[in-house]
């Protein structure tokens, strides 16, 4: 690979890592909006099905990237990219934490109360978000690796979305659980958004499949990469 493309290999790094750092970011802030994702209001044990927060918008891109970043830059790049998302997040809760402190003044068009409500719950939701979505992407990654090696490089579609399903599953369980725990939200959504979180989760990984399939071949046609090759940056 001549240094022109390693020059450029390590741009298109550097621009996967910062989407991926923004949805993260962008996921913990604008957590406490609710939607209906379908067209129907179906209850199960007394919870409500469908209902997810807009927060888990943004957290299928982070499993692409991660998933295109391992397939074509190695398990070390994906983990690194996770680490800096977790210290993005971390940091961004430090300065909501300080503007949430700061008194509004009489004349600001959002006032102190206002601001609290809705930023309020962010170092909590970020803390279990954190704790739960680390563990999660570290086992995509490694399941990601593990069924790699097993098919020696082929079949993307079977370690893309075992690997998302799992570490999916993993990650909307433990993130509910302590958000309910620490009292943001309420228990009776419990069930609901267990199941309605993953389903999305799931649908969202099967249709995003063909969108990895596509930066694969891109990447390996540009910097002509054969099957299980991947680029070292320096």
């Amino acid at each position: 690979m001549t240094s022109k493309d390693k020059l450029l290999a390590q741009q298109i790094y550097m621009l996967l890592g910062a989407l991926f750092i923004t949805s993260l970011v962008v996921s913990n802030l604008i957590f406490q909006k609710f939607f209906y994702w379908y067209p129907f209001n179906i209850e199960i044990f007394g919870s409500k099905l469908f209902v997810i927060s807009v927060g888990i918008l943004p957290y299928p891109i982070t499993f692409l990237i991660t998933d295109l970043i391992s397939e074509i830059y190695g398990k070390k790049r994906a983990n690194q990219v996770v680490v800096a998302g977790i210290f993005a997040s971390l940091f961004s809760v430090l300065i909501v934490y300080a503007a949430n402190i700061v008194p509004a003044v009489a004349s600001s068009p959002v006032d102190d109360a206002t601001f609290t409500h809705v930023f309020g719950r962010t170092i909590l939701a970020v803390a279990a978000s954190m704790a739960a979505y680390l563990f999660a992407q570290f086992v995509d990654i490694q399941i990601y690796h593990f069924w790699k090696g097993v098919t020696k490089g082929k079949h993307l579609w079977l370690r893309n979305n075992f690997s998302t399903f799992l570490s999916q599953f993993v990650d909307t369980f433990s993130v509910v659980i302590l958000l309910c725990f620490f009292k943001v939200l309420p228990w009776s959504m419990f069930t609901g958004l267990i199941i309605s979180g993953f389903l999305f989760k799931v649908l969202i990984a099967i249709c995003d499949t063909p969108f990895l399939y596509m930066g694969v071949y891109l990447f390996k046609k540009r910097f002509k990469l054969k099957d299980y090759e991947e680029i070292a940056l320096l």
